[in-house]
């Protein structure tokens, strides 16, 4: 974690003064602020756009019964966006647009719920380790898995019968 933030608050902030210095050189200091301020108007509207398509979306599945996973993960990408593009850079600013854009969101939301999940199912059985809800003798000290259907369960492991009393 340590590291992560280090490169957050060190290395991002060194590396994009870097890269506008080079744009300096290259095409000038105006029409290097200009750029910065055009890909910061262009992100704040794409940003406000997308955030009330994504507060849009999670009304609708709200209103339809259904958990807004996909929504919710859309509106925190898009507020994540929204806050690189704050941050003076081309970097920032480049990410903050892909992830603004619903296509690049899309490939980006299905990396993190993958992510999130797999570390969701470790946390979930200890990571394999004894005593913090891992496996002890090969079984695990957690409940079993259970498929839950309208009014009844059934346990997804086979070494319980169905009906058998977990307490």
């Amino acid at each position: 974690m340590f590291a992560l933030l280090s490169v957050l608050f060190f290395v991002i902030p060194i590396v994009e003064l870097a890269v506008i210095l080079v744009v300096g050189r290259e095409i000038g200091a105006l029409p290097t602020i200009g750029l910065l301020v055009l890909s910061g108007v262009v992100g704040a509207w794409l940003a406000k756009r997308e955030g009330a398509g994504a507060w849009r979306r999670f009304n609708k599945a709200l209103n339809e019964a259904r958990i807004p996973t996909t929504e919710i993960a859309d509106g925190a990408m898009v507020l994540f966006a929204g806050a690189l593009m704050l941050a003076p850079g081309f970097l920032t600013d480049v990410l903050g647009i892909l992830l603004l854009l619903p296509p690049t969101r899309a490939v980006a939301r299905r990396i993190i719920l993958r992510e999130v999940a797999r570390r969701a199912m470790r946390r979930a059985t200890g990571g394999g380790r004894r005593g913090r809800g891992g496996y002890v003798d090969g079984h695990s000290e957690v409940a079993p898995r259970t498929k839950v259907t309208w009014g009844e369960a059934e346990p997804l492991d086979e070494r319980i019968p169905p009906g058998t009393d977990r307490s």
